[in-house]
């Protein structure tokens, strides 16, 4: 064993080492009493002195292995003293950690606020004043009126009078039995100011409900009243207003023709024409705004506006559009040969921003148009291009009326009665002049009482044509 080992074991074992130190004394001492027997006094002495000596040495060695078994244990204790301090104090630490985890998972709790959502409240449908006003018109209209109420002719078609200049009893007559929606005035209608202010005021004031009374008031040429013997302040031509491209004139001249008709009693004027001229030979002549799509919707958009505010009713003419056409539907048929993407960036493009600027009306021509109804059906008659077009594409939403009934380019083709029935089936609201009212009326309540038509369809038209009377009524109130 290496003099380290031996230090090491005793250290580690000082009890043991204490006996083997008094287990070499003894041996010594019992040596030296044997030697001491036989050596004179003087060896004795120094026998006796080595002896305490050796004695000393042998406690001196005995308290110095006590003493570092001692150390040794007390650093053996020591480390496990401290080891146990250690071990304690992460304890503590871990406890403490624990508690201000558990302090702060509180304190998120307390601050974490949850909000009850808030039962959420359906918006109320916005009170449609202006519906109801309506319905209370048509809502309890017998069928016949009701059917009647489709219908917009001219005076003499319902008082067989051969031309009507005044409203007496004939027309309150005429009125009573058939409540149509509204009367369409021509020149020959209109003497002077007085009488035609004085024809409309009865007749509106005969009228069982709310009555459209209109006129053709385009400026220029077809101008029933500023080419009559009425001073008013005559509008030019459309197309000389178009040439001058100036939209504030064009507002102007709206504003002009509706406050004239508004002061003399008309509320419906059948204008402005938003056909996009295909150039000198179109059928329109001056009559439309120009052949630049954009440059003709602006202007359609500010005489419509203008007109419109003054309390008159405007409608956009000639759906889907007349400009390019050489051929007049008075005079027989006439066929749009553009094609669906020609039509819709050119021709559309002014209905579509007469539209936008809110006009109430809009006439669908009589011209076939095969890129939109490939069985040439007259636009006037055909679904595809009053409902699936003009509803569906441009989304008007107004009344929708057809050109005059009794133009050749239906007469020659359809009977009065085909004529009224297909039109409506097609979609349209309101049906002007036909050939024959009589005969166009009284086969379109008998469509709807044999269930061919729907008093539903008949409702959705009347909901549409109240809606722009009782407008009027409301604004005359207010």
């Amino acid at each position: 064993m290496s003099k380290e080992q031996k230090k090491r074991y005793s250290e580690e074992n000082p009890a043991e080492e204490i006996e083997e130190m008094e287990e070499l004394a003894q041996e010594a001492e019992e040596e030296d009493e044997y030697d001491e027997e036989e050596q004179d006094p003087d060896e004795r002495r120094a026998v006796r002195r080595r002896r305490r000596i050796r004695n000393q040495i042998i406690v001196y060695l005995v308290i110095f292995v006590v003493l570092a078994g001692v150390t040794a244990g007390g650093v053996v204790a020591g480390r496990k003293v401290a080891l146990r301090i250690q071990d304690k104090k992460q304890e503590e630490a871990l406890e403490k950690e624990l508690e201000e985890a558990a302090k702060e998972e509180e304190t998120k709790q307390e601050e974490l606020v949850i909000d009850t959502p808030e039962p959420v409240e359906e918006e109320p449908e916005e009170e449609d004043i202006l519906g109801d006003y309506a319905r209370t018109f048509y809502s309890e209209m017998s069928i016949e009126n009701k059917v009647a109420g489709l219908f917009m002719v001219t005076p003499e078609a319902i008082t067989g009078v051969r031309t009507a200049t005044q409203a007496g009893d004939g027309t309150k007559e005429a009125l009573d039995q058939y409540a149509v929606g509204g009367l369409i005035y021509f020149s020959q209608n209109i003497k002077d100011k007085e009488q035609i202010m004085k024809m409309l005021s009865n007749t509106s004031t005969m009228s069982s409900y709310p009555i459209f009374l209109a006129v053709d008031e385009e400026g220029g040429k077809v101008s029933r009243v500023a080419n009559s013997n009425i001073e008013v302040e005559k509008v030019g031509a459309m197309g000389m207003i178009g040439a001058e491209g100036d939209t504030a004139k064009a507002r102007q001249a709206g504003g002009t023709i509706g406050s004239y008709l508004k002061e003399i009693g008309f509320n419906v004027d059948l204008a402005p024409v938003a056909d996009v001229a295909a150039g000198d030979d179109s059928i329109l002549g001056d009559r439309a705004f120009g052949s630049d799509p954009q440059l003709v919707g602006e202007m359609v958009a500010n005489v419509t506006g203008g007109i419109e505010e003054t309390g008159v009713s405007a409608c956009l003419k000639h759906f889907p559009g007349l400009g390019s056409t050489t051929e007049d539907t008075h005079d027989g048929r006439v066929e749009i040969t553009k094609s669906l993407e020609e039509l819709r960036a050119s021709d559309f493009v002014p209905f579509q921003a007469g539209i936008e600027a809110g006009v109430d009306f809009v006439m669908v021509s009589h011209a076939t148009a095969p890129a939109l109804d490939d069985n040439n059906v007259p636009s006037s008659l055909s679904r595809k291009v009053i409902t699936d077009t003009l509803r569906g594409e441009l989304g008007f939403e107004g009344v929708i009326i057809t050109d005059a009934l009794d133009m050749t380019a239906i007469t020659d083709y359809y009977t009065p009665e085909e004529a009224a029935v297909m039109a409506l089936e097609a979609g349209a609201d309101m049906l002007l002049m036909p050939e024959d009212f009589e005969k166009a009326y009284n086969a379109v309540l008998a469509a709807v009482q044999e269930g061919k038509i729907s008093e539903e369809r008949i409702d959705e038209s009347l909901e549409r044509i109240y809606r722009v009377k009782c407008a009027g009524e409301l604004s005359n109130l207010e």
